[in-house]
């Protein structure tokens, strides 16, 4: 029986991978060359659990699979918990992202086989109000940035954009636009991941999740 408070957050989330634009996996296929390596970030626009609130805090992931993600591929995660938060706000976040707390993200986590661990960090995230770009730091760690795609017949300030992506990191009945990276390179030792690459695949969607029982 889940015993957490109720919860919500809401927010952007998006991420720099490796793959080929459109990524597969957002497709629920299996990723560019059946590897897929990428920077994913959550910024939490508004959000609760129980009392404690989460407003504009920041979460970021590094992972790693080969295959298809959606249809058992063995995948590897390290996370940075903003450093802005207070020890309540840090064992909410964590139980809320670790899968504790239910709701979508406990769906996600079971995806994660091999989680790398968790550091507090300085986690900053960027995402344009008219979704022109979305980018992300860790300093001496992480820095990931994209620009909204576009293209010769894309109308001037229009998005690139897919209703209901099949394979939503952040859950169903979303809107996913799409980027291309301009910057991604890693340094996380204490995850064991590092890698460098730009203009690869990136994607914007907003969440909105709950506890199962809101």
């Amino acid at each position: 029986m889940n015993t957490a408070p109720q919860w919500a957050l809401e927010g952007d989330w998006f991420d720099v991978c490796n793959c080929d634009i459109p990524c597969p996996c957002e497709f629920a296929q299996p990723p560019t060359n059946n590897h897929c390596e990428g920077v994913l970030a959550w910024h939490v626009r508004e959000g609760h659990f129980g009392d404690v609130r989460l407003d504009g805090l920041n979460v970021l992931g590094l992972g790693s699979f080969d295959g298809n993600l959606w249809a058992g591929a063995k995948t590897a995660m390290g996370f940075y918990l903003d450093e802005h938060a207070d020890q309540a706000q840090r064992d909410a976040l964590w139980t809320i992202f670790s899968g504790q707390a239910g709701g979508w993200p406990a769906g996600f986590a079971a995806l994660v086989d091999d989680l790398r661990g968790t550091e507090y960090a300085a986690v900053h995230i960027e995402v344009d109000d008219d979704l022109a770009g979305w980018r992300a730091e860790v300093p001496g760690h992480v820095t990931a940035a994209a620009e909204a795609l576009s293209g010769p017949t894309t109308p001037p300030g229009a998005r690139v954009q897919l209703l209901n992506p099949p394979g939503s990191e952040v859950g169903p009945g979303q809107v996913a636009t799409w980027g291309v990276s301009t910057a991604a390179t890693v340094d996380a030792p204490a995850f064991a991941m590092s890698f460098r690459w730009g203009g690869r695949s990136s994607k914007h969607i907003p969440f909105d999740w709950s506890g199962p029982d809101q």
